[in-house]
């Protein structure tokens, strides 16, 4: 090695760090993969903890025993949660003929239009019964996986959800744990790394709230001017959806549309589509710089590559879970150049 230069060995011993650190890694997302069940949980709940901490604490300070703080906080997740879901499904069930008939309208004129055979409503329907008999069994199949799979996800939900009432409850122990199972001498510096990881987390559910409620407020009030109906459960839909970057986003917007195509007719849900496309203009180019800028200090590109990685590897869940987790990471990095970084 004492024969190579100077800057071929710093190349090397770099590229034998980043080797190890990826190796690493790979091992530990591996691992996440496969007992996911358990991993997701414990990751939801951290954010569920971060977001609902200032209200446990306001509780705490009133005199509220802690027990008793962290099962209303709960409690209240649930019902907000839980209204929003009831009252969007609500409207969906009451307008969801007038949407079917709706989009049938629609392909007929599209099949009109453009003169393509065989490709209307009616056709498909006339089909139905060997389209069934071809693909009845793959159908059954992905109809047992998906219940397989709501019941998991139901399952990791109320997982979730005792966990962050437990996290709450005891976060007032989190340091003395974190210090008692640290090695000799490291105790501040995993303490520091682990405030300013979790201070990161905080940041990116307060950013992502007031963002989600602006979004919200300005959606229902266009919805509300051009006369849609249900427009304060779809935009309890656009507040809670707007936890999942960009996919929640585009799913909320498209059921505003077709509620609005469904009662008020073709012109109307365009104009609502235009006001969903002016909000989340609005959110890209304004609200997300001035906010998550002072949260969560990572590049537009960063937090784009991180919700490809996170979907590639975990689905929605990665979705929800990409930013806020490499958002932590940032801030341990940071914590660390700050400690460590020459002057």
């Amino acid at each position: 090695m004492q024969l190579l230069p100077e800057p071929i060995r710093r190349l090397a011993a770099w590229c034998v760090v980043i080797l190890l650190v990826s190796g690493v890694a790979w091992v530990g997302i591996r691992l996440c993969v496969e007992f996911r069940t358990a991993v997701t949980p414990v990751l939801l709940a951290l954010l569920g903890t971060a977001l609902l901490g200032p209200l446990y604490r306001r509780l705490v300070r009133a005199g509220v025993q802690r027990s008793v703080a962290a099962g209303l906080t709960c409690v209240a997740v649930v019902a907000v949660v839980g209204g929003a879901v009831y009252i969007v499904v609500a409207a969906l069930i009451d307008t969801g003929n007038e949407i079917i008939a709706s989009l049938r309208q629609a392909g007929k004129s599209l099949a009109q239009h453009f003169g393509a055979a065989g490709t209307s409503l009616d056709d498909l329907a006339a089909n139905s019964k060997g389209l069934l008999a071809k693909f009845g069994g793959t159908a059954a199949a992905n109809v047992i996986s998906g219940v397989s799979v709501v019941a998991e996800s139901i399952a990791m939900a109320v997982l979730a959800l005792l966990l962050v009432f437990f996290f709450l409850r005891d976060s007032h122990r989190a340091v003395e744990t974190l210090r008692s199972v640290a090695p000799r001498g490291t105790a501040g510096l995993l303490e520091a790394m682990a405030r300013r990881a979790f201070g990161a987390i905080e940041g990116f559910m307060r950013g992502t709230t007031v963002i989600a409620l602006i979004d919200a407020l300005c959606i229902t009030l266009g919805l509300l001017v051009l006369q849609v109906p249900g427009a304060p459960g779809l935009g309890a839909l656009v507040f809670v959806a707007a936890y999942i970057p960009y996919l929640g986003a585009f799913l909320s917007g498209a059921v505003a549309v077709l509620v609005a195509l469904a009662d008020r007719g073709f012109v109307i849900a365009l104009w609502v589509l235009g006001v969903v496309v002016a909000v989340q203009l609005l959110e890209g180019h304004v609200l997300q710089p001035m906010i998550q800028s002072r949260t969560v200090q990572m590049h537009p590109a960063v937090v784009m590559v991180t919700i490809t990685a996170g979907a590639s590897v975990a689905g929605i869940v990665g979705l929800l879970l990409a930013v806020p987790l490499t958002a932590a990471a940032f801030g341990v990095v940071h914590e660390l150049r700050s400690r460590y970084a020459p002057e």
